[in-house]
């Protein structure tokens, strides 16, 4: 696979230009800086309007456990996002408050911002990379899941890096551009395994280079060598996380549903940054101005660099969608938000999109208005989500505490719903460990899942049986139940219709309480 000597050409004489003037360079980094404040004070301004849920829980509780416990975990059962996991182990030493815990996703967030404007600046010029930056700083999906306590604030940076010092590679095949390459591609395989399907698309780009035509022959062998090199390296080091993904198979995701036509609208409706039409047509509008004069030769290979580098951005922004949709027909895979390291691509041509508005008047009205639909956006995520996944076990779990009597027991449906419950009683004791003997402290005593003071391992998988249950709640006079994605009301599962069986024999007395996609009940004797 060979560079056309368009985009050799360009990068030589780019290098051979002189310089920029001083003053240029002082206003392009003014304003980059004054768009990372920007970007900084959307993404802090009400961070925890919106209350922690599971998955959040999750992250902070899997963070907090015992080095022994961590690595067990991340082996049998969550080495997708390990990299996220480390970081915020690190990030918990300093802090535990839901502020400060979701304040390590801002900060990784706002770090793309200049990553945002290297790689396109590298793809055209300083003008289209401050509008992409801009785009960025203020696109609502950036904002929803840089306010959450998850990984994909820093897949979407690595997978940003990871494009750009590839298009760095091709412009320049020396080895630190080849190891900045491995190094973060590596590492956004293991914030989020779906990062693979991002250098899937960037060897099906770098197929469009392959022809050869016109290019030098010594740029062309090198470059190959070093992406033979690169993705060699690269194999290997992911090949833990692929065993991984052989032993576990989909059981991981098996709670994806399949996809329909109004999902998938409502993704790019999401991605472009609304939660509405208006900004999804200027934004399409935008893209299609920056492809529109490429023709034919959009879909041919071999291209100068003007065509390829939309070749690029297109194939990153399509092809990992249509594939895990494609996918999904046989085994759902498709999530929006696992499509985030998409969003660059989506902004880079959009900005290439306005900049062909060659008159600075025309760009700044045409970029004013995208960035008030943005901020609708913005607006929309601070007391909402994009997605509807977002649950109550907070709220839930407080309830319990609030209303616990000493000598009261609380039984979890499945393990994993004392992931919450157990976040919560770190909040309320003060403390920054899941490990500390305050859990036997506060709170009904925990029938299951128990295997000792704070979570274990052990504490993240399995289901209560009836057997355990009878000879451990004996010496209680109320026990609390915690039921979470049980499944609909009509039809529960399995472990729900035998608590609800088995509860009633010792405690003939119940109450309910329901929270979203939560609910608690209380069995008494009296």
């Amino acid at each position: 696979m060979h560079p056309p000597e368009a985009a050799v050409n360009q990068y030589q004489s780019a290098a051979a230009s002189p310089p920029p003037h001083d003053s240029a360079r002082r206003t392009t980094g003014l304003t980059l800086l004054l768009l990372m404040a920007a970007g900084t004070v959307v993404r802090f301004l009400y961070l925890t309007r919106k209350p922690f849920w599971f998955d959040e829980s999750f992250s902070a509780e899997v963070a907090r456990i015992s080095w022994g416990n961590f690595l067990h975990l991340l082996w049998w059962r969550e080495a997708n996002m390990s990299l996220y996991y480390v970081l915020l182990r690190i990030w918990l030493q300093f802090g535990h408050s839901e502020f400060y815990i979701r304040s390590l996703s801002v900060v990784i967030a706002v770090a793309t911002i200049p990553a945002i404007y290297w790689l396109t600046r590298l793809l055209y010029d300083r003008r289209v990379a401050l509008v992409a930056a801009a785009l960025f700083a203020f696109n609502a999906y950036s904002v929803r899941y840089a306010q959450e306590a998850r990984s994909y604030a820093l897949f979407l940076l690595l997978a940003t890096l990871s494009s750009a010092f590839l298009i760095a590679l091709i412009h320049e095949p020396v080895r630190r551009n080849r190891v900045g390459y491995v190094l973060v591609s590596i590492l956004a395989v293991y914030a989020h395994f779906y990062a693979l399907l991002l250098l899937a698309a960037h060897w099906l780009a770098l197929r469009w280079l392959g022809s050869g035509e016109g290019c030098t022959e010594r740029s062309g062998a090198k470059l190959s060598a070093q992406l033979r090199r690169a993705w060699i390296t690269i194999g290997v080091a992911v090949l833990p996380l692929l065993v991984f993904v052989a032993k576990t198979g989909a059981g991981p995701i098996r709670w994806i549903q399949r996809p329909g036509v109004h999902d998938l609208f409502e993704f790019v409706e999401h991605l472009a940054g609304g939660n509405s039409w208006p900004l999804l047509a200027l934004c399409s509008v935008a893209c299609i101005v920056a492809v529109a004069p490429l023709g034919k030769s959009l879909w041919t290979r071999g291209q100068a660099w003007e065509v390829w580098r939309c070749q690029f951005l297109l194939l990153w922004l399509v092809f990992p969608v249509l594939l895990t949709v494609l996918l999904s027909f046989a085994r759902p895979v498709f999530l929006s938000r696992y499509m985030i390291f998409c969003l660059p691509a989506l902004l880079i041509l959009v900005a290439a999109g306005l900049a062909r508005l060659r008159q600075s008047w025309l760009l700044t009205v045409a970029l004013t208005g995208i960035l008030l639909l943005c901020m609708q956006g913005v607006l929309f995520v601070y007391g909402n989500d994009f997605d509807t996944e977002r649950d109550a076990s907070g709220a839930a779990a407080g309830f319990i505490l609030d209303h616990a009597q000493p000598g009261d027991a609380v039984v979890f449906h499945i393990a994993a719903t004392r992931i919450p419950y157990e976040f919560v009683r770190s909040l309320r004791s003060g403390q920054n460990t899941a490990s500390a003997m305050f859990t036997a402290q506060l709170g009904p005593e925990i029938l299951f899942p128990d295997h000792g003071a704070g979570l274990d391992y052990g504490d993240f998988t399995g289901k209560p049986t009836a057997d355990f249950l009878r000879a451990a709640m004996q010496s209680h006079p109320r026990v609390w139940v915690m039921l979470m994605n049980n499944g609909p009301a009509e039809s529960p599962d399995a472990t729900t219709v035998m608590l609800t069986k088995l509860l009633p024999e010792a405690f003939p007395k119940m109450k309910s309480w329901h929270f979203a996609k939560v609910e608690v009940r209380l069995y008494s004797e009296k």
